[in-house]
């Protein structure tokens, strides 16, 4: 009989990359109280998961909590009664936030930007309430390469998301512990784990470009398997010298008399 069953040895494999990334990027510090923003979907369950073990360790010591946003005119219809169990069983306390917003009050910014700043800002008033110092947020490593392609296709900006970010107008420092784990890997747990599945209709679906860097994204693994480690490490091997000078800046040159 093989040591480890099939699922063992995925939670061995996405645990050592989730840890990678506590001690690589500093996520964790004695006394943290973390809000985990808790979707329902298969990385925020999993990244509950993780963190609620790791709450159970001696050091650093931490304590979690979570928090599910339900928004009244987007559809992510996780069941309450299942994302409780799912926190009960993980011993983990878990706030349920209601609210909504109105796309049409802001062109300036994609209904997608909206729905997310939206979610956000129900989280940091939360997360000041319970007196947590840090919030959690499920994004995994295909989330960070995505993010960087569309960035560089749409904005012409090299840039992506962060690790680790202190939040300048709020006491409060966001992490992402799943960062360095493929969500293939999570996606695999998921089905072996059984995780409740969430219902997701979101009407602005089409208007985001990520489906389309989801896609790239394979594409590229297709080309070099090892394209996505490729991708994250030239986003710290960035050889200013190589790149053409930045002829945007203008400089005010000045005549000394």
């Amino acid at each position: 009989m093989p040591l480890f069953t099939e699922e063992q040895l995925i939670r061995r494999k996405i645990e050592r990359r989730f840890n990678k990334a506590l001690k690589d990027y500093n996520l964790l510090s004695d006394g943290d109280r973390i809000l985990i923003a808790l979707s329902g979907g298969k990385d925020s369950l999993a990244m509950l998961e993780l963190l609620a073990a790791r709450s159970r360790s001696h050091k650093p010591r931490i304590t979690v909590v979570a928090a599910h946003v339900r928004l009244k005119n987007i559809e992510y219809l996780s069941e309450k009664s299942t994302l409780e169990k799912f926190c009960s069983d993980n011993n983990v306390e878990i706030h349920f936030i209601d609210g909504e917003f109105d796309a049409s009050t802001d062109k300036r910014k994609s209904p997608c930007f909206l729905c997310s700043w939206n979610r956000r800002k129900a989280l940091f008033a939360l997360a000041k309430e319970l007196g947590c110092n840090k919030l959690a947020l499920g994004h995994n490593m295909d989330d960070f390469l995505e993010t960087l392609l569309m960035n560089i296709t749409f904005q012409g900006a090299f840039s992506a998301m962060t690790p680790r970010m202190e939040m300048k107008k709020f006491p409060l420092t966001i992490i992402r512990p799943l960062c360095l784990v493929n969500e293939a890997d999570v996606e695999t747990l998921a089905t072996l784990a059984q995780y409740p599945q969430q219902i997701k209709r979101c009407p602005y679906e089409r208007d985001s470009n990520r489906e389309e860097m989801k896609k790239l994204l394979k594409h590229l693994e297709k080309l070099n398997p090892e394209a996505r480690y490729s991708l994250w490490g030239s986003m710290n091997n960035i050889q200013q010298e190589l790149l053409p000078p930045d002829t945007t800046k203008t400089e005010n040159k000045t005549e000394k008399i």
